[in-house]
């Protein structure tokens, strides 16, 4: 039976990975995954040698002997275990991306947009890499990736030039992800799953991370796409909410606040989150009111600002399909775990990879397997690969091992545009090709993805 569970967990992830191939959305392998997954472990739950105890990280002892009511009951309290630590991420999200949404309704966005006035594409270049830097660690990478491009989109009109600003802030958001708690799921994953705190993962991460940033939009200034100055055509912008700057703010601030309260607290981020969205819920709902109230007789409003409020309308915007597909991949990862499957693989890489490279200098696990961790990413999603090191590896809190699995999942995307959430958005969003991306901008995302785990090898020693 055990068999057949990694077989489906086989199928169901190479299935996630063709997405592009076979035209069929990832979230709907992932769901299918875990469900099996899970039914399979309930037929088979007698055949089962061993069982895997989460909170304890260790086998159960005497698994073999419970009784079938013992097994079940032991079944459901692993399931609901599972099911509670991952909603406390996916409820997170859910906080994250409607604080978002309410931004952009109010066109908050915009306001970075007017910071932008020079035509010299070596500055633009710098600009949006440090901009991409900045908010996917306060916005998380994906939604940095949409709102740069989208403001992109407006300044650069001609595509064969814009694509190779939007590979650079492929490289520039993962690596802004990899360094806060907020910045990627992966990093949040390991947040909240309480093996990274805020001041460690910054104190190790961010220099890494802003090498791996740096050295990429370095050498490509340097490069004949970005010489020269753009022709930029100054088109006729819709006048925006005067409270676009205030939301900004606002909303930023909210997100940011929410490491601070968990620190004050204690309790999980996620409720910090809850206390942020309600905050800038009530300053939208203020605000949306003096919007309509003021708006001229006859002015043109849309049909969906119109008939919503702003947090209505903003839920209704988020990435629902992202949020099941990490319930569903999470959950599936969760089911290999409970079998053992994970700590029994984790022992034999440990036993193995050692000696094939540099060992950790207080762990067993080589940097070598990190790093081919940061590979894999590039090439399957980071976020089953990160949920599988959750399963996989025991170190405590803020041990350096957390923090090279944050940044080498984190970065690692970036060689393959496939690899990661905001490389797939932008693919999407510029229709930009797989091999073109390949050839012209994966080599910079490995530069700086050897650099940063170099320097990481390096600041791990001064902690």
């Amino acid at each position: 039976m055990e068999a057949a569970i990694i077989l489906v967990f086989v199928m169901g992830y190479l299935a996630i990975t063709l997405e592009h191939s076979i035209k069929i959305d990832k979230l709907i392998p992932a769901l299918v995954m875990m469900a099996i997954c899970w039914a399979l472990i309930a037929l088979g739950l007698e055949s089962f040698p061993q069982w895997f105890d989460s909170g304890k990280h260790a086998l159960l002892e005497n698994f073999g002997l419970l009784g079938h009511e013992e097994k079940m009951h032991l079944m459901e309290e692993t399931l609901l275990h599972h099911l509670g630590k991952t909603s406390e991420i996916l409820v997170f999200l859910l906080g994250a991306m409607t604080i978002v949404e309410i931004i952009d309704y109010f066109d908050g966005f915009s306001t970075i947009k007017d910071f932008i006035k020079t035509k010299k594409k070596t500055k633009i270049l710098w600009i949006f890499s440090i901009l991409a830097f900045i908010l996917s660690a306060i916005i998380d990478n994906l939604t940095a990736t949409i709102v740069l491009i989208s403001i992109l989109q407006k300044i650069v009109k001609d595509r064969s030039v814009r694509i190779w600003f939007a590979g650079l802030i492929i490289i520039a958001a993962n690596a802004g992800g990899a360094w806060s708690p907020i910045g990627d799921v992966t990093t949040t994953m390991l947040w909240i799953g309480k093996k990274v705190t805020t001041g460690h993962l910054i104190g190790y991460l961010f220099v890494p991370s802003l090498l791996c940033m740096a050295v990429p939009a370095l050498i490509a200034s340097f490069l004949p796409a970005f010489k020269g100055n753009l022709d930029i055509e100054e088109a006729e912008e819709k006048k925006k909410s005067k409270f676009s700057g205030t939301m900004l703010y606002l909303g930023l601030g909210a997100i940011v606040f929410v490491p601070i309260f968990k620190m004050i607290t204690h309790l999980p981020p996620y409720v910090g989150m809850m206390l942020s969205l309600g905050v800038v819920a009530i300053f939208a709902e203020i605000y949306s009111s003096s919007k309509f109230s003021m708006t001229e007789h006859g002015a043109e409003e849309s049909d969906a600002h119109a008939m919503h409020s702003p947090v209505h309308y903003s839920l209704s915007k988020i990435e629902l399909p992202s949020i099941l597909f990490f319930l569903g991949i999470l959950m599936a990862v969760a089911a290999l775990e409970s079998l053992g499957i994970l700590f029994g693989f984790a022992n034999s890489l440990q036993e193995t990879m050692p000696q094939l490279g540099t060992e950790l200098h207080s762990g067993g696990v080589s940097d070598l397997v990190v790093l081919l961790l940061g590979v894999g990413s590039a090439v399957i999603d980071n976020v089953p690969l990160v949920a599988a090191s959750l399963g996989m590896f025991s170190e405590p809190l803020d041990h350096e091992l957390w923090h090279f699995i944050a940044f080498s999942a984190g970065t690692g995307g970036s060689m393959l545009i496939i690899g990661s959430a905001a490389g797939v958005v932008a693919m999407g969003m510029e229709k930009i090709d797989f091999f073109w991306y390949l050839k012209k901008i994966s080599w910079l995302a490995l530069v700086g993805f050897l650099v940063g785990s170099a320097a990481f090898m390096f600041t791990r020693t001064l902690f």
